[in-house]
């Protein structure tokens, strides 16, 4: 069942990820905490716009907000962040493995024609 729940939680933080200016947004994010207005700024959107888009964002755990006075500033949420990072790192592993016995095999095959040719000299 965790399983399961910690791929729901990343199948739907890949989706409001996946929208391009959702990725801006993280992209700017990743620099540090930023207010609604200093989104809208740097990407060049309409505040509503980029109020929706930060609210898709916030549901989906990607980023967390708090309020100072009145402007609300968001920053991504660390932890859902790192849950993404370690789903990522899993096919690097799986990716890193392959490569690796790709490596193996194709050195083994190099080797085979050389004892071959030896042997037939």
């Amino acid at each position: 069942m965790y399983v399961r729940g910690v791929v729901n939680s990343v199948q739907q933080r890949l989706t409001a990820i996946s929208e391009p200016n959702r990725f801006r947004i993280v992209e700017l994010l990743r620099d540090g905490p930023q207010s609604v207005g200093g989104i809208v700024d740097a990407l060049g959107l309409g505040q509503p716009q980029v109020s929706r888009h930060l609210r898709l964002l916030a549901e989906a755990g990607v980023v967390e907000v708090t309020k100072r006075a009145q402007q609300r500033i968001y920053r991504l949420h660390s932890a859902s962040m790192r849950e993404l990072s370690d789903w990522v790192q899993g096919f690097a592993v799986l990716w890193s493995e392959r490569m690796d016995r790709l490596g193996s095999f194709l050195e083994d095959d190099d080797r085979v024609p050389d004892e071959a040719n030896r042997k037939g000299a």
